[in-house]
């Protein structure tokens, strides 16, 4: 076990009384995108100390001066350990390296729901940030108490209270005579910026080190002693049964045991290659469709005969006289989009004297820890998840799912500890997929060449069926009965999920937004980075871009006319800026691509302006520069949001010019990385600029899932601009190449 791991199970050993929320609370988890936990106990607090007030809930410190500090939400690879450790670190004035941070663990960690939305700062950095202020002044007031003086004549260095005359008390000590089972005090203010060493500072990453030298860094890693190896028996796809031959598997060599409950079958044995082995023989066997699981209609124009919920979301009518003059339409669709998870989905579990832990990639170890426990019609209280970072997760894969069968499979094996890793096929075809989308958007422009009417309709699955339940497990519904599963349901605004997004910050006197909420689901849907946001700001802000054409204004200076907000204003004209947008010259099949977006409309603001060339040919398209100007309010650490609006790009780049999940109406027909599309490393941008905007003393934004609809929106207007042929549906490289 690693040694992280370990550092665990003695703080779950020693640190038996906290102010987490009690079991009944625990139980009131919700399973949407960044939310969840128990309900808001104290509204006057900031971040999640609303519903945790008590600062044992967030920070320990050991007699060393060691400090510890929990937090709810887990590392995806977006760096918010290294930036929550320097929140810690700034506000109790002690050395970064002298903090451990203890990511979700459903034993020791506050219950913050899900990691997703993007809201990790904003929601468990502020509640870091805030109560390690507070945990800096109680101990000054006890530093204080003993000296006999106030404590505003004190100060803080290094981990020490210090009164300037030679008397020192170390956070270890005062901490002894401290309690931190109090609650935070809202009165408390954070330091001042000019006292501040690390945040606003590009301090380097703690988890990359151990990545980039090929330590163990991921579940995938992990070994326990006497750990067995399991491999689960499935259908080719989702919407499939497998029939497979039990008798013929218990007879393949490194086979030592094969689990049968319900209609869910795993192998056993001390080997990962035997039962690769086996799960071929295995794949021989009989597979049926799923009678229950509708048939899939040709896409896109199938999602418009589904059936529909149907929700005006906004609306405004502040000048219902204005005439237009010139009115346009456009649709915009995007396929079905995989997750595409580098590393296959794994987790390892232990089963004994009743109790089962499960290690675990989720996002939401608290959702997951209640499903497993359905599923196994166990306590919750004899379930702990504890998370470890998955090699490539992000949104609602396989993780969850995978976390169900072991938990499974290690009940059935008391005392043995067991890993599950899905094959690279399994993958593929079972992971929830990102929905496909359609969106129709009409405008009209007055005599000015303003827009004076908008209406902007999207149609959508539900974005996020992430497990709340045993039935929104795979495993839940192999089971016999089956469990059901949760009723999928639209994620409301103002996060939302297929109408994130949908709608403008731009200002117009006239708008109509309509979701139209798809409940059927042919195909197995769940919650992809930015959610309705990459399809709803790629229609946008590719229409907008089309209406500036018909203004015959400047794309750019279009976009500034139809704003009111001035953040927003700033990093359009600092992108456009370092692009060079104005002294930009055009070559043949070379242009340029701009588009804005501030994320869910309450998250950072991030434009981008793309210089491509598509070679017509060869049908292959070259991202000369990528260039991009975000705000994500107070900048912890400047270099982890450039690296997150850098991945955002590329990854955007991939879905949009060339992603597709691929469906025959009975199956998925991509199960390996030479049959699904991803952007490859010729395809990758030669060079990708980021100016971030800090905001300091303003509140965090939301910036790991800004860039992904201003790029693919970008892109779309770039390859208009090099080719005069308007792409409006994903894939683009696909679709351009029929046009061209």
């Amino acid at each position: 076990m690693s040694g992280q791991a370990s550092r665990r199970d003695v703080l779950g050993g020693l640190l038996v009384a906290f102010s987490l929320a009690p079991a009944t609370a625990l139980a009131q988890t919700g399973g949407g995108e960044g939310s969840g936990g128990p309900p808001t106990v104290a509204p006057d607090l900031p971040g999640t100390l609303a519903k945790f007030p008590g600062l044992d809930a967030w920070i320990r410190i050991a007699p060393d001066g060691r400090v510890t500090v929990f937090t709810g939400k887990v590392e995806l690879g977006t760096g918010v350990k290294t930036a929550m450790a320097q929140l810690a670190a700034d506000e109790l004035d002690v050395a970064i390296e002298r903090v451990d941070l203890i990511t979700a663990d459903t034993r020791l960690t506050p219950n913050e729901g899900v990691t997703a939305g993007s809201q990790t700062l904003e929601q468990s950095g502020t509640a870091i940030a805030n109560a390690a202020a507070n945990v800096r002044l109680l101990l000054a007031e006890t530093a204080a108490a003993q000296w006999g003086v106030t404590a505003t004549t004190l100060f803080t260095r290094d981990g020490a209270v210090l009164d300037g005359k030679g008397r020192r008390a170390t956070y270890g000590e005062l901490a002894a005579s401290t309690s931190l089972a109090v609650r935070a005090r809202t009165d408390v203010p954070r330091k001042r910026r000019e006292a501040r060493r690390l945040i606003g500072r590009s301090v380097p990453r703690v988890d990359l080190p151990a990545k980039l030298t090929g330590l163990p860094s991921y579940v995938q890693d992990m070994t326990l002693p006497g750990m067995v190896h399991a491999r689960v028996l499935r259908g080719p796809s989702s919407g499939t049964r497998l029939t497979p031959d039990l008798a013929a598997l218990r007879r393949q060599s490194g086979v030592s045991k094969v689990i049968r409950v319900g209609q869910f079958a795993a192998i056993i044995g001390p080997r990962e290659w035997p039962l690769e082995q086996a799960l071929r023989v295995a794949n021989r066997g009989r597979w049926a469709r799923d009678v229950a699981v509708p048939a899939l209609p040709p896409m896109p124009a199938g999602l418009l005969t589904m059936r529909r919920e149907s929700q005006v979301i906004d609306t405004r009518r502040d000048d219902p006289a204005a005439r237009g003059i010139q009115r346009l339409s456009a649709r915009y669709d995007r396929p079905y989009l995989m997750h595409g998870a580098i590393g296959p989905s794994c987790a390892v579990a232990l089963f004994e004297e009743g109790r089962l832990t499960v290690w675990t990639h989720s996002q939401g170890v608290e959702p997951l820890r209640q499903a497993i426990a359905e599923l196994l019609a166990m306590p919750a209280d004899s379930v702990r998840c504890v998370h470890r970072e998955g090699a490539g997760c992000y949104g609602h894969n396989g993780a969850d799912d995978v976390a169900g069968d072991v938990a499974l499979i290690a009940r059935a094996m008391p005392g043995v500890p067991v890993r599950l890793q899905w094959s690279r096929e399994q993958e593929h075809g079972w992971e929830p997929l990102g929905p496909a989308m359609l969106a129709q958007i009409d405008a009209a422009l007055d005599a000015s060449g303003r827009i004076v009417d908008w209406r902007h309709q999207v149609w959508s699955n539900t974005h996020s069926t992430r497990p709340t339940a045993a039935g929104d497990l795979l495993a839940g519904a192999e089971m016999v009965p089956p469990f059901t599963p949760t009723p999928p349901k639209p994620i409301p605004q103002p996060n939302g999920g297929g109408d994130r997004n949908a709608i403008p910050l731009y200002r117009f006197p006239n708008q109509t937004i309509v979701s139209h909420f798809l409940p059927d689901m042919p195909v197995r849907v769940s919650a992809l980075r930015g959610l309705g946001a990459h399809l709803n700001i790629f229609a946008l802000e590719s229409f907008m871009d089309e209406l500036a054409a018909a203004a015959g204004r400047d794309p750019v200076a279009f976009r500034l006319a139809h704003l009111d907000d001035p953040r927003a204003a700033a990093v359009i004209r600092q992108a456009a800026r370092r692009f060079g947008w104005e002294g930009y010259r055009p070559q043949p099949n070379r242009g340029r691509g701009f588009a804005f977006a501030r994320y869910k409309n309450h998250g950072a603001y991030c434009a981008v302006a793309l210089d491509i060339e598509r070679i017509p040919d060869e049908g292959r398209l070259i991202v000369h520069r990528a260039v991009a100007a975000v705000d994500s309010g107070e900048a912890v650490n400047p270099d982890g949001i450039r690296n997150q609006v850098e991945g955002g790009i590329v990854q955007s780049l991939s879905w949009t010019a060339f992603e597709a999940a691929g469906h025959d109406g009975a199956r998925r027909t991509d199960y390996d990385w030479s049959t699904y599309p991803i952007l490859r490393f010729d395809n990758a941008p030669r060079s990708v600029t980021v100016d971030v905007i800090d905001r300091p003393g303003t509140p965090f934004l939301g910036t790991g899932e800004c860039a992904q609809g201003p790029t693919a929106a970008a892109l779309a207007n770039a390859l208009a601009s090099a080719t005069e042929v308007r792409p409006r549906s994903m894939p683009l490289i696909g679709q351009m190449s029929l046009q061209v």
